[in-house]
């Protein structure tokens, strides 16, 4: 994880400033940890590892913070092969890049062992249905919205894991599990002063790299 401050740090807000309302998307600057939390999903279309980012933007005393952590944000390749048992007839979900505005909120994530995560509570989501149960991640499919549980947490096992696997059958998940629980400190306090409601927006590498937007400064 990176947490940058100071000019840099508002540099790359502006940058992402840019990039939002060329999209027509709400980047929040008012008052302090009002998060802009930003996926960035990497175009190598290599859903076995963690090379996809997510950004988080926030102001501490007036001054902006950016957060970067690594992370992957489509499913593993286990989940691509072999789906869900109650999405099986329908494929992998793989989120569709967009903003889902006041979607999320901290919640339990997980089934026999939950915790605490965001969680896709508020509202639906889009999600690709990849069902060709090849190893790589489809977007050229049918897009279906609705409540998935598309959620934003981390993965069980060492924070070394390179190779995702079955890490993700859809979720936005980090590959450190000390990055995370950061990332949901830095919620909790956002909680305390806006509320239990998060907006997360996933962009593509290419929609950012040709507006000249660094997005991977770790």
């Amino acid at each position: 994880m990176a947490r940058i401050k100071g000019l840099s740090a508002r540099l790359m807000a502006e940058q992402y400033m840019k990039v939002f309302t060329n999209k027509g998307y709400a980047f929040f600057e008012k008052g302090d940890y009002n998060l802009n939390i930003v996926g960035v999903r990497n175009d190598s279309g290599r859903p076995d590892i963690f090379d996809d980012f997510i950004n988080v933007f926030y102001k501490i005393d007036g001054e902006w913070v950016a957060d970067t952590y690594v992370a992957t944000t489509e499913p593993g390749p286990n989940l691509l092969k072999w789906p869900l048992k109650s999405v099986r007839h329908k494929g992998a979900a793989i989120l569709v890049p967009g903003q889902y505005r006041s979607v999320y909120q901290i919640g339990m994530h997980g089934g026999k062992r939950k915790y605490t995560a965001l969680t896709q509570r508020n509202g639906p989501v889009s999600v690709y249905r990849d069902n060709n149960r090849d190893e790589k991640a489809d977007t050229d499919n049918p897009i279906e919205k609705g409540m998935f549980g598309i959620n934003i947490h981390r993965h069980w096992g060492s924070d070394e894991l390179e190779y995702i696997k079955g890490v993700s059958a859809g979720c936005q998940v980090f590959q450190s599990s000390v990055d995370f629980y950061e990332f949901l400190e830095t919620c909790h306090k956002s909680a305390d002063i806006w509320g239990n409601k998060f907006t997360y927006t996933l962009l593509g590498e290419s929609e950012i790299k040709k507006l000249g937007v660094e997005y991977d400064i770790v």
